[in-house]
């Protein structure tokens, strides 16, 4: 399974949603649609010294695709969300349903940072980031109308809603955003694809009262990884190296219990000195793993 959002025409394409938090919730900025120009929108201000837009390739990949992404230009110390955003986050949404020439897209999401400075665990991008998408071309003219719904936050967390629009012209191809997206994408997990499997049996450990993931390669960083259960799906907390052997564990956070989890399909997130990578894997009865015993 890929670390990306599943292939859908149009709609919101956040895997995971969380509660937004009570405490600092203000505000909904709301932009308008802007004109595109070679390759890029119009930047738009969605907070103080927070602006978003539009990039794209203008390029037809030979699959039938188009390479696209939200730009955000952010101070350093000022973040955004991963599509699991954690315990406190705001799920970053993609709704592409009234852009033309369009029949599907696929959002890519860098790997992110573990961010615990609140006391809580969230999933994030500080500073300037580039979020990639794919889009599936269809017949006619193109042009990407983007709704995007996310989180800005520094001292206080910020509801945000902007409403863009790129016509795309494949007849000049924008070099300067096809790095951009090239350079964002290069961070994004892909799937293992070595000889052995990255990552053995997964199961609720009652001893442990975690998450208990077997690691099959010694090239993972066990701090690395992330467990991503699916839309409103439970929460994982930060991995812990198990005193047996290659296990690392993982806490559920909030309110979820561990009821329903045998079964279920999970992404597994990780990163090796090669890269980022991640594969699925269901969450299989106590007694096949040594977490059990």
């Amino acid at each position: 399974m890929h670390a990306t959002s599943s292939l859908t025409p149009g709609g919101l394409s956040g895997d995971m949603h969380i509660p937004m938090p009570i405490a600092a919730l203000a505000l909904l900025a709301l932009v308008m649609p802007t004109q595109g120009q070679a390759g890029q929108s119009d930047w738009q201000e969605v907070a103080p010294d927070v602006r978003v837009r539009l990039i794209a390739s203008d390029v037809r990949e030979p699959d039938g695709t188009l390479r696209a992404a939200l730009e955000i230009d952010m101070p350093e110390g000022v973040k955004t969300y991963w599509r699991v955003p954690g315990e406190t986050g705001i799920p970053t949404e993609f709704d592409l349903s009234g852009s033309l020439g369009i029949s599907g897209h696929e959002v890519h999401w860098p790997y992110p940072l573990a961010d615990t400075k609140s006391g809580y665990l969230d999933y994030v991008y500080y500073g300037h980031t580039v979020l990639p998408f794919s889009v599936r071309l269809s017949d006619g003219p193109v042009r990407i109308e983007a709704m995007m719904v996310m989180g800005i936050c520094s001292d206080v967390c910020v509801p945000v809603q902007a409403r863009l629009s790129l016509p795309v012209d494949f007849e000049t191809p924008d070099r300067a955003s096809a790095l951009r997206i090239r350079q964002a994408m290069a961070e994004t997990p892909i799937d293992w694809t070595g000889p052995h499997p990255a990552i053995g049996p997964v199961e609720w450990s009652v001893r442990h009262d975690a998450l208990a993931v077997s690691l099959q390669s010694p090239d993972i960083d066990p701090e690395s990884i992330i467990v991503d259960a699916g839309a409103r799906g439970p929460l994982f907390g930060a991995p812990q190296k198990s005193p047996d052997g290659n296990l690392v564990l993982l806490p559920l956070l909030g309110k979820h219990d561990a009821a329903g989890l045998e079964g279920k399909s999970i992404n597994i997130t990780f990163v090796t000195p090669a890269g980022a990578f991640e594969m699925s894997r269901r969450v299989a009865p106590a007694q096949s793993t040594r977490a059990g015993q």
